[in-house]
């Protein structure tokens, strides 16, 4: 997958849906951002404090449902840790 045709499919969906706002945008990019940083390589592996920095989110709250929102719609798939020594595993997805 590179870069552009990911962000490709994204602006296509967001162009589209109504319930995709900057605050998803925002988030989206960072999530590209960190994955390019780990290699490109399988799922981005971050914690949620890490996520929020680079995407400007000040609130566990949004970031929480910003990114329940993109895997709600097809954008990423989250698999949540729920131990504080483990990272998420967050999946950019192309389809």
């Amino acid at each position: 997958m590179d870069m552009l045709a990911l962000l490709t499919f994204f602006f296509g969906k967001a162009s589209t849906d109504a319930r995709i706002g900057i605050a998803h945008i925002g988030l989206y990019a960072s999530l590209l951002q960190m994955w390019s940083e780990q290699g490109m390589d399988g799922p981005i592996k971050a914690y949620a404090a890490q996520v929020m920095i680079c995407a400007k989110i000040s609130s566990c709250a949004t970031y929480h449902k910003l990114i329940r929102d993109l895997a709600a719609y097809g954008i990423i798939e989250y698999r949540p840790s729920f131990f504080k020594d483990t990272a998420s595993e967050i999946f950019i997805l192309s389809h």
